[in-house]
């Protein structure tokens, strides 16, 4: 391969190690917090079932590299801006604490690279309209709903148990739930970086088609596993300890009603944030309690973040593109 298509890839799979530990969270968060994993356990479990979940398909990579922006408008110097753009907000927001889309922040850098590159035309609005934003919209209110749901059916199953015993019973319960919560991250995120990789290998001639391959599927799978691994502990303690207080019950709740909406969204190959759902499950399911269990001033700050990134990302993108372009071509 030629030294700038190298750089290309290197640089998504850095992308994937941030998201990795930028994300760590969504797996992880909850079972810490209610102490029914210890988080060197948690993290270890979470990236080894990370890697599992990237492995198992590949409809979410087939979306962002046919599905967000016309390939034929894609060079080298292009994704390079875009990635930076992704890295660049993932970064900041990570430095901020807030658990906010390393999905968008993706989206939004290779984009915002194509608009300043190629022309606005060059972007499949259907798509991210119908792939991106609906589903986007869509999740994280079912999440919240999910979550209300089942932690309302767990409170009437359960009324008459000792909660003693019953959160010792729901901190086991946690292994299984937050096992599927990091599957189904795998699932989902890891597979953005290898249809962005594979969109490079396309763009540089060294594949013939757009199909994801093998040893994308394999180095994917495990930097975000090693990501995941690292941690971001600054925002696991602000979704699992600073959103709302948890109880083991609430735990299982929030990551079943979140993983359950992932693996759908993933089956479908809807690049969705698994930020934005387990963020509204656990909401969801903290409301439950009384609504001022949730602190909304935080959650305010967490939507800002939400509705900055896919703009904040494609302006970094679009810059570092039109600069990658100067560099390169």
């Amino acid at each position: 391969m030629e030294p700038l298509l190298v750089a290309v890839v290197v640089t998504a799979l850095f992308f994937d190690y941030t998201n990795g530990f930028h994300d760590a969270a969504n797996a992880v968060a909850t079972s810490i917090s209610t102490r029914a994993v210890p988080p060197n356990v948690a993290l270890a479990a979470a990236a080894i079932l990370n890697v599992a979940g990237a492995l198992v398909s590949t409809h979410v990579a087939a979306t962002l590299a046919k599905g967000i922006v016309d390939p034929d408008s894609i060079t080298l110097p292009v994704i390079l801006g875009g990635l930076v753009g992704a890295i660049f907000w993932n970064l900041l927001t990570w430095w901020w604490a807030l658990p906010s889309s390393s999905s968008h922040c993706l989206i939004g850098g290779v984009a915002g690279a194509v608009i300043a590159t190629a022309g606005p035309d060059h972007v499949l609005w259907s798509g991210i309209l119908y792939k991106v934003l609906i589903p986007t919209m869509l999740a994280p209110l079912v999440g919240f709903a999910v979550g209300i749901a089942l932690m309302v059916a767990i409170l009437w199953l359960f009324q008459k148990s000792h909660p003693g015993p019953l959160m010792r019973r729901f901190r086991i319960a946690q292994l299984a739930s937050a096992s599927v919560m990091a599957f189904s991250h795998g699932s989902n995120d890891a597979q953005k970086t290898m249809g962005v990789i594979t969109l490079a290998l396309f763009a540089g001639g060294a594949i013939p088609a757009l199909e994801v391959p093998l040893w994308v599927k394999l180095s994917s799978a495990v930097v975000i596993g090693l990501g995941t691994y690292a941690g971001g502990r600054r925002i696991i303690r602000t979704l699992g300890m600073r959103l709302v207080k948890l109880t083991p019950a609430h735990g299982f709740a929030a990551e079943t009603a979140a993983s359950s909406v992932l693996l759908t969204t993933a089956y479908l190959g809807f690049p969705i944030s698994t930020t934005h759902v387990i963020t509204t499950s656990v909401m969801g399911v903290g409301a439950t309690q009384r609504l001022s269990a949730v602190k909304w001033g935080l959650s305010v700050d967490i939507f800002a973040a939400w509705l900055f990134t896919l703009p904040a990302a494609g302006l970094v993108g679009a810059l570092c593109a039109k600069l990658s372009v100067a560099l390169f071509q």
